[in-house]
């Protein structure tokens, strides 16, 4: 990765511009996915057509398999943390997004997926101290915003 190039973009999800951020935030989606090449991104790809056809434990195995294989892709263990948030083992959707984040520290998507894991078993402090780690690096995020609100409500 073009650390120079992804700075850039990480600035851009600061601009007051949306248009700006909207497109920083499809490259570092678009780097993210392609760290690892064909082979990485190919297997993500394989993973969701299962999960959309209902495969969910197919899923699952191309993914654990792509994290063994590569334990440095980011991207394969936030999408591992999606498919067990979507299937509510919160507990390994959270363990697989502070993989991700210790590979990637930016990665607003698995902050963002940490903070909806956290809600779902209503720990809702931890939830919002994720969401606003989310926000420090997409300030402009109206959905963490949200969720920020919508946890600080349960809360009291």
């Amino acid at each position: 990765m073009d650390s120079l190039f992804v700075n850039s973009l990480l600035k851009d999800l600061k601009n007051p511009d949306e248009t700006v951020r909207e497109q920083a935030t499809k490259k570092l989606w678009r780097i993210w996915y392609q760290q690892k090449g064909i082979y990485g991104l190919e297997m993500i790809e394989r993973s969701q057509k299962l999960m959309d056809s209902g495969q969910i434990a197919k899923a699952e195995t191309v993914l654990t398999e792509l994290v063994n294989e590569q334990p440095d892709f980011a991207e394969a263990w936030n999408r591992r943390a999606f498919l067990y948030y979507s299937t509510g083992k919160y507990e390994k959707s959270i363990a697989d997004c502070l993989m991700a984040i210790q590979i990637n520290p930016v990665h607003f998507g698995a902050l963002h997926g940490i903070g909806l894991s956290y809600a779902a078993v209503g720990e809702y402090a931890k939830a919002i101290a994720a969401f606003r780690r989310a926000l420090q690096i997409q300030p402009y995020s109206l959905l963490n915003q949200k969720l920020i609100l919508e946890c600080t409500f349960r809360l009291s």
